[in-house]
């Protein structure tokens, strides 16, 4: 079953390659699973603001690199809260996605995203995911899916697969439709200047 065609093209876009992710991200498990799906999402979100900034001065600007001010997911997160290209409920998602991936990553042990302190703080999240139009076609994909090497698919991971699918689909649609913007007035030695003067 694929999911049905949303009427508008950045959403058809977005459906589509919301299938791809989601049957690609059906091939990790456990911390390979938490780590791969947030990576996604943290390029997305480079992405999706990289969509609104003049270029850079060179291909190796490098104001996303790890020890730079736009290095990390949460300093990504709170810029395009601030810049109106996420809503508060998107904000939540990506915070708690990045406190689920350094939670993972710093684990000695086997985690599980079935443990209680990590289903506890993605079931709002998966909740308020699940209004987005993608979710129940795409649910039903994975459900159909035959079980893998690794196993059937288990709830919980096919809940962190629909939210990963969904974010990364639908922060990619969104930068596809921006355009770098462009201040009215620039700042020089001579004074505050006009945009068309400044050029």
């Amino acid at each position: 079953m694929t999911p049905p065609e949303p009427t508008s093209s950045p959403d058809l876009a977005a459906a589509q390659a919301a299938r791809t992710i989601a049957l690609q991200m059906l091939e990790e498990r456990g911390r390979g699973a938490v780590l791969v799906g947030v990576a996604r999402v943290d390029a997305a979100l480079e992405h999706l603001l990289q969509a609104v900034m003049a270029p850079g001065p060179s291909k190796a600007d490098g104001l996303f690199l790890p020890e730079r001010p736009l290095g990390s997911l949460g300093a990504k997160v709170a810029l395009a809260r601030r810049l109106g290209l996420i809503d508060a409920q998107v904000e939540r998602a990506l915070s708690a996605l990045r406190k689920l991936r350094n939670a993972f990553a710093h684990s000695t042990e086997s985690a599980s995203l079935s443990d209680p302190v990590h289903s506890a703080r993605l079931a709002e999240i998966y909740t308020a995911a699940s209004i987005n139009p993608l979710w129940a076609p795409l649910e039903s994909v994975l459900t159909a899916q035959p079980p893998s090497a690794h196993g059937p698919l288990e709830p919980a991971l096919r809940d962190y697969i629909l939210l990963i699918t969904i974010l990364v689909a639908f922060l990619e649609a969104t930068a596809q439709q921006l355009k770098p913007y462009r201040a009215p007035v620039v700042m020089g030695f001579s004074g505050v200047l006009r945009v068309e003067a400044a050029s």
